[in-house]
């Protein structure tokens, strides 16, 4: 149901440099690059993840409840995307670990204050 979600940034190259490695962790690519909004993917298809500059031109706030969900292949995948994240100057909002019976998730802020959960269902 859910294409893409796309999140904002004032600091394209900066917010780029951070997802362009965290999401390699995921095995997801740019799949595409207009220079103020990139996509990326890691199946076709599948569900996406952008940043942009706001078009309005107006700085770039974060939303109040609103939190893109990383779907990893497994729990290992869990702790090392969200690992990754805080290496790469993300803020903890709740390290990787079990929350309920078969959901293990774990919690970050990126570098412009989105919040972002890496997740596995069993």
């Amino acid at each position: 149901m859910i294409g893409y979600i796309t999140i904002g940034t004032d600091d394209i190259s900066r917010a780029a440099a951070f997802y362009d490695e965290l999401l390699a962790s995921v095995n997801a690519r740019r799949v595409m690059d207009f220079g103020t909004f990139i996509l990326w993917g890691n199946k076709p298809g599948g569900c996406g993840l952008a940043i942009t500059k706001p078009h309005d031109g107006n700085p770039a706030t974060v939303g109040n409840g609103v939190m893109p969900a990383i779907m990893a292949e497994s729990t290992a995948q869990v702790d090392e995307v969200y690992s990754r994240a805080i290496e790469l100057g993300a803020i903890d909002e709740g390290a990787a670990g079990p929350r309920s019976e078969g959901f293990y998730a774990g919690y970050f802020r990126d570098l412009d204050g989105n919040k972002l959960c890496v997740y596995f269902t069993s």
